[in-house]
C-alpha cells in the first residue's frame, strides 16, 4: 500500500481547528470534497506536510502543529497605518477582513485593527500567524504522481489544481 511521500498525490479529509481555543477554522467538509495536493511541493503548510509523512489510505491522525511550522509568528513591521483616503468608500469596522491589490495584481490581505479620520491601522500578517493548530486528518487515496504531474508541481484531476 502507498505511503504519503514526495512525488505521491495525497487525498484527504481534514478539520482545522485552533489549537488554545478549539474553535474550528477549516474544513474539507466546508469545500464539499477532500484536499487533493502533490506532496512534497510546499502546496501545504511545512508542520503538516513533515507529519503526514508515512501515511497510508484509510489512516487518522490528529496532529498538532505549532505556529512556527505553520503560517509563522506575527511580524510587528506588517502591522502599518494607511492614509484613510485609501479606504474613502469602505464603512471601517475593526476587526473587519480587507483586500488590496498591488499595480502587478498580486492580492494583499489585510485585518483592520484601528481607524480615525486621518490614518487606517492595518495588519497584514496571516489571519493564522501566532496560532497553535491543530489538524484531524484522513488519508483517503495515496497514489504515485505522473511524470507531467511532478513537471507541473501540482496533482491533476481529483479535485486538484487546474491550469
Amino acid at each position: 500500500m502507498e505511503e504519503v511521500g514526495n512525488n505521491k498525490v495525497v487525498t484527504f479529509d481534514y478539520t482545522l481547528k485552533d489549537k488554545e481555543t478549539g474553535e474550528v477554522l477549516d474544513s474539507s467538509a466546508a469545500h464539499g470534497q477532500p484536499l487533493t495536493v502533490l506532496f512534497g511541493k510546499g502546496q501545504i503548510i511545512p508542520g503538516l506536510e513533515s507529519r503526514m509523512a508515512g501515511m497510508k489510505a484509510g489512516e487518522k491522525k490528529t496532529i498538532e502543529v505549532p505556529a512556527e511550522e505553520a503560517y509563522g509568528k506575527k511580524d510587528e513591521s506588517l502591522i502599518q497605518q494607511v492614509p484613510r483616503e485609501y479606504f474613502q468608500d469602505i464603512e471601517l469596522e475593526k476587526g473587519m477582513p480587507l483586500q488590496a491589490q498591488t499595480p502587478e495584481g498580486q492580492v494583499i490581505n489585510m485585518i483592520v485593527l484601528d481607524f480615525d479620520d486621518n490614518v487606517v491601522t492595518v495588519d497584514l500578517n496571516h489571519p493564522l500567524a501566532d496560532k497553535d493548530l491543530v489538524f484531524e486528518v484522513e488519508v483517503k487515496n495515496v497514489r504515485e504522481a505522473t511524470p507531467e504531474e511532478v513537471l507541473h508541481g501540482h496533482a491533476h484531476g481529483e479535485g486538484g489544481v487546474q491550469h
